[in-house]
């Protein structure tokens, strides 16, 4: 049994998260299969790497990603939650880490943010991108806005899409995703059951949890044979399923 591991938001639980230096370190260090990442569009249309709508959690600025051009954004400091221990960290755009990650044997899980704000064309947008980094076959696309998936389908069907749910999940939740045509479930570990993951068995659909960061969860995701686990600690992870 293969059960790979997603850095969420790169190596959060250590590092800033949707930096390059969280996405780096859980690379570098060996913890991970794949990273998950948040994309939105900037106010002059650039995919920027973050998790909120605002910026105010995450920086010292405040505002919503929309209203902010490239520059304004890259003037902020992302690194608030680690600030003594590392220096200044840039929001990234997409672009600069498909640089990094273009020659790594490494999964990205791209989640569309568009379940509070819809970004028009923002799924064309990053299928261009992908495709001019030669990424298609190593990328999986998210979102909570399961018509983003749908969408990103409809451009591009041979790329592997799965559905963000939130705590409530789905009922019939692997038949659900095979009619929508998606390859992956993508739901909340702690409302996960070992049902969910027979009947996406069933249907061929993956199962890729979030956010895994107890030991009680992550023995459930073994027991239960998930396909991929989301974690801001893949050191934990990795290392209890290495010694399994």
């Amino acid at each position: 049994m293969l059960i790979k591991t997603y850095a969420h938001r790169g190596f959060s639980g250590l590092y800033p998260e949707n930096t390059m230096i969280a996405f780096k370190k859980a690379v570098e260090e060996g913890f991970c299969d794949g990273i998950e990442l948040d994309v939105h569009l900037s106010k002059d249309d650039e995919l920027v790497i973050i998790h909120d709508e605002k910026v105010d959690r995450t920086t010292n600025g405040t505002g919503f990603v929309k209203d902010m051009s490239l520059n304004e954004l890259k003037a902020l400091d992302a690194n608030i939650k680690f600030k003594d221990f590392y220096a200044k960290q840039q929001i990234p755009t997409f672009e600069e880490y498909c640089e990094y990650i273009k020659d790594k044997d490494i999964i990205t899980n791209i989640e569309v943010k568009t379940n509070l704000i819809y970004y028009p064309n923002i799924e064309e947008k990053l299928l261009k991108m992908i495709d001019n980094y030669n990424l298609n076959n190593k990328v999986v696309i998210s979102s909570f806005n399961h018509s983003s998936v749908i969408i990103t389908k409809q451009i591009n069907e041979n790329i592997k899409c799965g559905l963000l749910v939130e705590s409530q999940g789905i009922l019939n939740c692997g038949a659900y995703a095979k009619r929508l045509a998606m390859e992956a479930y993508h739901p909340d570990v702690s409302t996960l059951t070992k049902e969910d993951v027979v009947d996406c068995k069933k249907n061929g659909i993956q199962v890729n949890t979030w956010t895994v960061n107890s030991m009680e969860s992550l023995i459930n995701c073994v027991k239960w044979e998930v396909d991929g686990i989301i974690t801001n600690y893949p050191n934990v992870v990795k290392s209890f399923l290495k010694g399994m």
